[in-house]
């Protein structure tokens, strides 16, 4: 099985934590996003098709997108579950999960902001406040999510989900660019249990090889 991942992707970085929590060896192949190599030609022709991290190589078949990633792992390697199977459960993970995917993610990732900087041509200050706007409204509503519905030390009771992968790397990805997320403390509360988790530890960005400071 191999793995192209960038070290600091929070896409990359939830299926790293999948992969280690169901314990399964993979080579790490990086790609570098900044300098543009998922765009390479051979990567979008051979490798995967939306010129994005991360991919799965398993045999013959590849596969982009993260959470069809962990979909897909949860299919072929079901210990342990990271989509529970209950109905109700699954669709409680989901929908935590798509928003820090779909809804946060997206508006914070590296592409949106060169957009914004580069073409748009905001200030550095304008794109700060831009990500900063975004974290804090998509985190208000994983904390409103997490109050009403979850429980235990992780998002959903007492075993990690695909919530949590998601959670964990944008959570770090926001400390990382100076947000205050004082007002979270239900997600931090998760954040920071799912840290000293192992599986969680060697996932992180600095336990990479390709990892840069």
């Amino acid at each position: 099985m191999q793995l192209h991942s960038f070290f600091n992707s929070s896409t990359s970085w939830r299926v790293r934590i999948a992969l280690a929590l169901k314990g399964l060896a993979y080579d790490y192949l990086p790609v570098d996003i900044r300098a543009g190599a998922h765009r390479a030609p051979d990567y979008v022709d051979h490798v995967n098709p939306s010129a994005s991290v991360p991919a799965l190589v398993d045999g013959g078949f590849h596969l982009g997108q993260s959470l069809a990633i962990i979909e897909w792992l949860d299919a072929h390697y079901p210990e342990p579950r990271l989509v529970p199977l209950e109905v109700e459960a699954r669709a409680r993970v989901l929908e935590l999960s798509y928003l820090i995917a779909c809804d946060i993610h997206p508006l914070n990732n590296l592409r949106v902001l060169r957009y914004v900087q580069d073409v748009l041509g905001v200030t550095p200050e304008q794109k700060d406040a831009w990500y900063r706007h975004w974290i804090a409204q998509g985190m208000a509503s994983v904390e409103r999510l997490l109050a009403r519905y979850g429980r235990g030390p992780w998002s959903f009771g007492a075993e990690p989900t695909l919530a949590d992968c998601c959670l964990v790397p944008q959570i770090a990805n926001a400390q990382r660019m100076g947000c205050d997320l004082g007002a979270y403390p239900r997600s931090l509360a998760v954040y920071q249990h799912a840290i000293e988790h192992p599986a969680f530890d060697v996932a992180r960005p600095a336990r990479q090889p390709d990892y840069k400071a």
